[in-house]
Parts: structure tokens; C-alpha cells; sequence
């Protein structure tokens, strides 16, 4: 007899089971008049689910109405998984049998699963948009208090799985949270926005970027030190990553125009986005430049040979006065050369000038009789000659000059041996003029000119030089960067 009762109460077992299934209310009714502690009897089963998650999953909306009547306490049933009836209403997207759930027991909205998610994370990430705004409602705190194990939260969910209409809704309800809205995870340090740009998200990144507390968190560094427009340049250069390159762009710039139909509330933020618009554009500017500096075509090929002739010129000619210098030198005692400025032998020293022990026959005569300046001279004179040298060096020597260090040093010795020839010509200059000029009008008209000559010269070369040394510090500093983050991420 209490065999053919456990074998009675097994087939009732069964059949309320399959009449979850189906949704038959008449089998659940005729079973409960028969057995009206059947319900109770779920637990004493080795089943993980009772019929009310088969019924919430399946989408019989009057028969779970049916078995929350008789026993409101299937809300709080968890299956193997453990996941409650809401679990399963809220991913197929059930939003009456959400509704009829959430009346009955709205707590069923915190609790976790086995992977930590709760009805709101399975409804986000399946794009169950109504059944979304459900849950908020019952309880606003579900978006913000649960956060994934490996600290996703829901906004990351609505990403990885494509869903932007959860998106906007779920951020429509916490638009003033930053904190919240800019949240990272644990694993990469990744925003929403970092996540969006990897998984290239178009439509998510521009709606990301519409909203005033992720645009202006849009600067935050993930753990490798690179923010969402910075994680671009790590994934191959196609149409989809331009086009997100253009929206950070476009993102950058707040029109007047549309500031004027903003609500004053509004206005606020447009004024913080200006600043941030001013940062980043000034960002792509100096980005723009960087780019005019590149070394563009074979140039250096193309002019390497003419390159080594002027280098060869200009070595000839400082190494010229050094042998020859102008004014000549003293000749041996008791010879009176011809006339002429710098005649072969040398010629005699100016009048007033007396020959000492230092001023030897075979000496300068400018060495002489205006020391300062002609040591100037050879300073400027000698200088230049180095520098030559090294170009010629440089060009000879196999080097990949094409290399930044190889450039900025090729650059460097040209720059400085034109720079120094310059001043070593107006320091001659100066030494040649006759000194009865030099109070006359004649000679400072020529000094004057002769000033601004090289002054532009000394101004060109400077601007060259200027810009060579910035490409060269910033290369630098980048190359350090890069081997500061290879060092931390080991």
C-alpha cells in the first residue's frame, strides 16, 4: 500500500512537472485538488528546478500566476545553477511574468547566481529592454551594488554583448555617477569606453561619447597606460578603426551653436566639455605636427653626394686660414714684401705695431695687433672645421643614417658648421675693415648689414635646429615610455 502511494505521488511529481511545461492550468488545478500538499513535496525531490522555473522560462504566464498563488515561496527557489525563477523569466524576456514575480517577491532582483549575476545582468546582456526597465524600477540599487567577479558591471555586459538600447536605458538611470559610469575591471582596467574601442563598437562608442560624464572621463588609462583612443593604435588600421578615430574627433568639438538651445543645467557641463575640447585639440595639433616632422622620401639618398661636396668645400676652406691667415703673417726681419692684403710671405705689420718676442717671424699679423678678435676668429673658424669633419665622417662612415639618432646628428654637425662659418665670416669682416672706417657712416651701414645677413642665417639655422631637437626629445621620451610599461606589465 505505501508503495503503490510513493509510486502515486512520483507520477503526480511528474505530470505537474510536464504540466509546467505545457502550461495546462486544468492539470495543476485537478493535481492539487488531489494532493493540495503536492507543491510542498518539491523539496523532498531531487530536482534543482520547480515547475515555477519551468513555467517562467518556458513563458506560461497564467500558470505561474497559478503557482504563486498556491505557494509564493518558488520566488525564493534557486536551481543547480543557483538561479531563481527571475533568473530565467528575466533572460528569455518574459517582462508579464517578470512583473508577476516581482510583485510577489521584488528581493528575487539582488540575488546571484554561480557566476555572481543577477536577473538584471541575463535581461542586459540578451537586449530584453522592457524587462530591464522592470527591474530598475523594483530596485534601483541593482544597477550599481552587484558587480561581476572580475569587476564588470552591467554597462560592461551591455557592451561585450552588443546590446546599446540596455545601454542608454541603464544610463539613463545613473547619468550622474561618474564614478559608476568610469568603473574599470579587475582583469585589463578597462572602462566601458576601453571596451567599446576594443571591441569596436561603433554605434556604443559615439553614444558613450554623447554622454557628459564618460566623455569626460574618456582620459582615464587602463593597466597598460593607454586610454580608449590610445588602445586604437593596437589594432589593425581598417575602415571600422578610422571610423572611430573620426568620432573621438568629432567628440572633441562642442559647437556654439548647439550650446545656445542647451538648458542652463546643460550649459555647466558644455563649459567643463570646452576645456576638455581646448586639451584635446590642442593634443591633436601638437599630434599633427609631430607628423610634418617625419622624414618624408629618400631624401638624404638623393643628396648625400652633394651633401659630401659642400662638407668637403666647407672643410677646405677653414682649414685654409689656419696655413694663410688674412692679414697674413710676419715676414723675416729686413724683408718688405709688395703691397697687396695677403701677399705671398706674408706682409708687414700695421704702423705703430711693434714685433716682440711673441709676434716672431711666420705669426699672424692680426695675431698681433688685435688679439681678442682674431682668437675669436680661429674659435669660430676651428669650430666650424670640426664640425665639417664629422659630416664628412658621418657620410662616409656606413651608418643607417635614416635612424632618428644617426638624422639628428647629421643635422646637428651641418647646422653647427654653417652657424659657425657665418660668425667666423663676420668675425673676419670685422678684423679686415680699416680702422679709420670706424667712425664713419660707410662703416656702420656695412656693419649693420652685414649684422642682419647673419642674423637671418643664425635664425634659420636656429629654427632647424629647434625643431630637430624637440622630434629627437620626444622620440626619447616615448621610447622610455614604452620600456617603462614593458616593465610593468612584466
Amino acid at each position: 500500500m505505501e508503495m503503490a502511494q510513493i509510486r502515486q505521488e512520483d507520477n503526480d511529481m511528474i505530470e505537474l512537472y510536464k504540466a509546467a511545461g505545457n502550461g495546462c492550468k486544468t492539470t495543476l488545478d485537478r493535481l492539487i485538488l488531489e494532493d493540495p500538499h503536492l507543491l510542498n513535496k518539491i523539496s523532498l525531490t531531487s530536482l534543482s528546478e520547480t515547475p515555477l522555473h519551468i513555467s517562467a522560462l518556458v513563458g506560461h504566464l497564467e500558470f505561474s500566476k497559478a503557482l504563486l498563488l498556491l505557494k509564493p515561496q518558488l520566488t525564493r527557489e534557486l536551481d543547480s545553477h543557483r538561479r531563481c525563477p527571475l533568473h530565467l523569466a528575466s533572460a528569455e524576456g518574459h517582462t508579464e511574468i517578470v512583473q508577476a514575480l516581482l510583485d510577489e517577491n521584488k528581493d528575487a532582483c539582488l540575488v546571484s547566481d554561480q557566476d555572481h549575476r543577477i536577473p538584471l545582468h541575463y535581461a542586459a546582456m540578451r537586449g530584453r529592454v522592457e524587462v530591464v526597465r522592470n527591474l530598475i524600477i523594483a530596485q534601483p540599487n541593482s544597477i550599481t551594488q552587484v558587480v561581476l567577479d572580475g569587476g564588470e558591471t552591467v554597462l560592461h555586459l551591455c557592451v561585450k554583448y552588443n546590446q546599446l538600447d540596455s545601454l542608454k536605458l541603464l544610463v539613463e538611470f545613473v547619468s550622474d555617477e561618474a564614478d559608476f559610469l568610469n568603473s574599470k575591471d579587475q582583469e585589463g582596467g578597462n572602462t566601458v569606453l576601453h571596451l567599446a574601442v576594443m571591441l569596436q563598437r561603433i554605434e556604443i562608442v559615439k553614444y558613450l561619447l554623447s554622454v557628459s560624464k564618460v566623455k569626460e572621463g574618456a582620459d582615464a588609462l587602463n593597466k597598460m597606460g593607454l586610454t580608449a583612443l590610445e588602445v586604437l593604435n593596437h589594432y589593425p588600421k581598417d575602415l571600422k578603426s578610422f571610423t572611430i578615430q573620426n568620432i573621438f574627433m568629432d567628440a572633441c568639438a562642442v559647437r556654439t551653436t548647439k550650446k545656445n538651445n542647451l538648458s542652463p543645467s546643460l550649459e555647466i557641463v558644455v563649459g567643463h566639455h570646452d576645456s576638455v575640447k581646448r586639451k584635446r585639440s590642442s593634443k591633436k595639433r601638437w599630434n599633427k605636427w609631430l607628423q610634418y616632422l617625419r622624414y618624408q622620401g629618400d631624401w638624404l639618398g638623393e643628396t648625400r653626394g652633394a651633401l659630401m661636396v659642400v662638407a668637403t668645400v666647407i672643410t677646405t676652406i677653414t682649414f685654409q686660414p689656419v696655413l694663410n691667415p688674412p692679414g697674413g703673417v710676419n715676414p723675416p726681419d729686413g724683408v718688405n714684401p709688395p703691397g697687396g692684403v695677403n701677399p705671398p710671405g706674408g706682409a708687414n705689420p700695421p704702423y705703430g705695431v711693434m714685433k716682440t718676442d711673441a709676434c716672431v717671424a711666420g705669426n699672424s699679423v692680426f695675431a698681433c695687433s688685435d688679439y681678442n678678435e682674431y682668437l675669436i676668429f680661429m674659435i669660430f673658424n676651428t669650430i666650424s672645421f670640426a664640425a665639417s669633419l664629422c659630416v664628412v665622417f658621418l657620410l662616409i662612415s656606413g651608418l643607417p643614417l635614416k635612424n632618428k639618432v644617426c638624422m639628428c646628428l647629421l643635422t646637428f654637425a651641418m647646422c653647427t658648421t654653417l652657424a659657425f662659418l657665418a660668425l667666423a665670416y663676420k668675425s673676419a669682416f670685422t678684423l679686415l675693415i680699416p680702422s679709420l672706417l670706424f667712425d664713419k657712416f660707410e662703416y656702420d651701414a656695412t656693419i649693420f648689414v652685414s649684422g642682419c645677413v647673419l642674423f637671418s642665417l643664425m635664425g634659420v639655422v636656429g629654427m632647424v635646429l629647434l625643431i630637430h631637437t624637440i622630434h629627437i626629445l620626444v622620440w626619447f621620451v616615448l621610447k622610455i615610455r614604452k620600456f617603462i610599461l614593458y616593465i610593468q606589465r612584466r
